[in-house]
């Protein structure tokens, strides 16, 4: 826990961005009756019958120092796929960096391994020299921001029915562009002093 509130406290380092990292699962749901459109004093209507069109996932990138998120959608959540999303990072949108401190849950698929997996030994070692990962604890995933960015991604985009994938991606790449114009952030207030002064039942207790 403490690893991940250091590494939140620490001043901002643009050769070592701090990025904040989690998926999503997004089920598509098509209508099978054409809603009732909103009238004065009353909201749109749903009919209960609705059809399933599968499932899509999203990644989450957050950097909270900068106001910036990206939002990738795909088929899967597989090793693969999280090791183009790293990819993506190291060569996309941090070049110039020289180590980017990523903060991410124990998820079987966010290994470094991973990288080994999708491409050849020199390319994966390439990429995961650019790479630190700072793992929340067991049971503490609500320590990763971008569980807090995801949540606003839920209630304002993905509160509804979507019926396709190209509507999921449309819809979710309007709310990224209008979070980032606005840098849209985090402010958070939860150190290490906090931690030991609220959950000290975590922290193993030393006998005289």
């Amino acid at each position: 826990m403490e690893d991940v509130l250091e590494l939140y406290a620490e001043p901002q380092d643009p050769r070592r961005p701090k990025v904040c990292f989690d998926e999503s699962p997004q089920q598509l749901i098509a209508e099978t009756r054409l809603p009732l459109p909103a009238q004065p004093g009353q909201t749109e209507r749903y009919d209960y019958e609705y059809q399933r069109k599968g499932t899509r996932n999203v990644f989450l990138f957050f950097d909270f120092e900068d106001g910036w998120r990206h939002a990738a959608v795909t088929e899967r959540r597989t090793s693969l796929d999280f090791a183009q999303q790293m990819k993506w990072l190291v060569d996309e949108r941090y070049p110039q960096a020289d180590r980017i401190r990523v903060v991410l849950d124990n998820l079987s698929t966010h290994k470094l391994a991973a990288l080994y997996e999708a491409f050849a030994p020199a390319e994966a070692r390439r990429i995961a020299r650019k790479l630190e990962f700072h793992y929340t604890p067991k049971h503490g995933s609500w320590l990763n921001m971008a569980e807090l960015e995801l949540s606003v991604f839920d209630r304002q985009c993905w509160d509804r029915r979507i019926a396709d994938a190209d509507t999921l991606q449309r819809e979710t790449q309007a709310l990224e562009a209008e979070r980032n114009a606005a840098h849209a952030t985090v402010h958070w207030r939860f150190t290490s002093q906090h931690a030991r002064a609220r959950m000290h039942r975590v922290y193993p207790s030393i006998a005289a």
